[in-house]
């Protein structure tokens, strides 16, 4: 499927209108034709966005709460940190465009077979959506006008079998993998930084290690929060609900790193 480019209704629109229950602004947004942006791709870079952030801030995080737990210096700490977001920002990168594209190629294969099957046997391929259709509770009556008037365009048709028979989502034909790649590394490395702010802003100040751990701890949880905020914009949950459910997941994580740090550097100088 290409992007949009055919006039669809006002679909921001059409979301607040169910946001606020408002059965005539939902008319309204129907009735409005615009030529939109492709939504689905805004919504995929939002999700690479808080996927890598997410990451970035909880991994980079960790392994801050563990190095304290196990008594490093700063130094040590900033030394880890930052080669620990950039080593993870590529990897998380990397294998993010990589399965999206292995993905692809899968979904891409098996359209391929599928025009095929409707080229050289459509009876076949018309039976089994009818079967399917009926199936799902449509007569067979209705079901076989349905198909026999969409297998009539076969590239629609053919897009059509692959989300019911097969439920796979046919990628657009611009779509590039390594787009969404980029966009998570980046968003890893930015927000991934975040729990090393305090160590750089206050270690030439004389802090003590205690207290730049205390300033990376709120630095943190404040980041955590806020992407929690952000991702409330794609699940549609109260804001402070994502918020308080993002900073509760990272708080945990960070707790077991500084412990499981705190037991090695125990088990170290003890022995």
């Amino acid at each position: 499927m290409s992007s949009t480019t055919n006039p669809m209704r006002d679909l921001e629109g059409a979301r607040n209108a169910y946001d606020k229950g408002d059965i005539e602004a939902s008319k309204l947004a129907h009735a409005t034709k615009t030529h939109g942006e492709d939504h689905s791709k805004v919504g995929g870079h939002i999700k690479s966005i808080v996927f890598g952030g997410m990451d970035g801030i909880i991994t980079t995080f960790a392994v801050v709460a563990g190095a304290v737990g196990g008594g490093l210096g700063t130094d040590v700490i900033l030394i880890l940190g930052f080669s620990s977001v950039f080593a993870d920002a590529v990897s998380m990168g990397i294998g993010d465009a990589l399965s999206t594209k292995s993905e692809n190629d899968y979904i891409l294969m098996e359209k391929a077979r599928e025009k095929w099957e409707l080229e050289n046997h459509p009876e076949g391929e018309i039976e089994e959506m009818i079967d399917l259709y009926v199936g799902k509770g449509m007569s067979k009556e209705d079901a076989t006008e349905c198909i026999n008037r969409m297998a009539k365009y076969p590239e629609f048709f053919v897009n059509v079998m692959m989300a019911e028979e097969l439920e796979l989502q046919v990628p657009d034909e611009d779509e590039n993998p390594w787009i969404d790649g980029g966009v998570t590394f980046l968003s890893f490395v930015f927000f991934g930084t975040i729990p090393l702010l305090g160590y750089l802003c206050f270690y030439a100040a004389g802090y003590t290690p205690q207290a730049l751990f205390i300033v990376a701890c709120v630095i943190t949880a404040l980041a955590l929060f806020g992407l929690g905020v952000v991702k409330s914009r794609i699940t549609k949950q109260l804001w402070h609900k994502s918020g308080l459910e993002v900073l509760g997941l990272g708080g945990g994580a960070a707790c077991l790193a500084y412990l499981v740090g705190a037991l090695v550097d125990s088990a170290v100088h003890s022995g």
